[in-house]
């Protein structure tokens, strides 16, 4: 495969951003043709576009995009650039160049999970090696851990959990497994107003099921809103009580439900399944 391709589908992957670099316009003397690519990354580049001051220029404004990107500024338009070879940029080719930088960017997966017991500790060791970023709540100070157990995971000290669901990104995908019953009935109510809140999983029986679409359905949740709680959770066929292996399970159904959402259009040239942005 093209390296610069190749290099895109293994950053893609492994959830990590890059720039796509391509040369649009090449008139005169220039280093290299209309259609050269070159992908860059915060740490290094795959191929060029012709090395030298105007390939230190790109690369830079592409690292700079991809800095925007990390602190969550908008980044998604691609950028063109026109440069002349000449002695602005140190070179003395005479011609100019006109490049297209298009940001490569990981779809940002975020999920909630609500319970610091011990199917939400097995299940943010699964978590916490994922491409997702992790809010992690739960109102006991004993049970959430001092240290998060990775930079993608975000824990929250929330005296009344509820409240933090307002707080939770368009998007996010919400496990509920709290130590309390009527909790999950609060949390799960909350997620149910808002409708921008994609995935919601409940810990518990298909008893607890019922008997909570019961009581959400007195206090006014309509049948479109309650079609969207998943409960039981956790992918079919695994029927193990231990929580390692009740948090393999809902790992693998965020897994399934992440998915499809991750194919992406591409730019041009790459193929499909190689996420654009988000």
């Amino acid at each position: 495969m093209i390296p610069w391709l190749t290099a895109l589908a293994e950053l893609s992957a492994a959830g990590r951003p890059a720039v796509l670099v391509t040369v649009l316009r090449a008139e005169g003397s220039t280093p290299r043709e209309a259609g050269a690519k070159m992908v860059v990354t915060p740490a290094g580049i795959t191929g060029t576009i012709g090395g030298g001051h105007l390939e230190l220029t790109v690369i830079e404004e592409a690292r700079g995009l991809l800095e925007r990107a990390a602190r969550g500024e908008d980044v998604s338009t691609p950028v063109v650039r026109e440069l002349a070879l000449g002695p602005s940029l140190g070179q003395c080719c005479g011609g100019r160049t006109t490049v297209l930088l298009e940001p490569v960017l990981p779809v940002r997966w975020n999920v909630a999970v609500f319970g610091a017991g011990h199917v939400g500790k097995a299940l943010m060791k699964l978590l916490a090696d994922l491409p997702c970023a992790v809010t992690w709540i739960d109102p006991r100070p004993e049970e959430l851990p001092a240290a998060a157990p990775a930079p993608s995971v975000r824990c929250v000290l929330a005296e009344t959990p509820v409240d933090e669901v307002a707080e939770l990104p368009s998007g996010a995908d919400v496990v509920v497994m709290t130590h309390s019953h009527a909790l999950d009935l609060e949390l799960v109510d909350a997620v149910l107003r808002r409708p921008d809140l994609r995935y919601l999983g409940l810990i518990g029986s298909r008893t607890k099921r019922a008997r909570f679409l019961q009581r959400l359905e007195a206090r006014g949740r309509t049948p479109e809103e309650l079609a969207r709680l998943t409960c039981p959770i956790g992918v079919a066929g695994i029927t193990g009580k231990d929580p390692a292996v009740i948090a393999v399970a809902v790992a693998a159904e965020l897994l399934q439900v992440q998915a499809p959402r991750a194919v992406q259009r591409a730019p041009a040239g790459v193929p499909a399944g190689v996420p654009q942005r988000p």
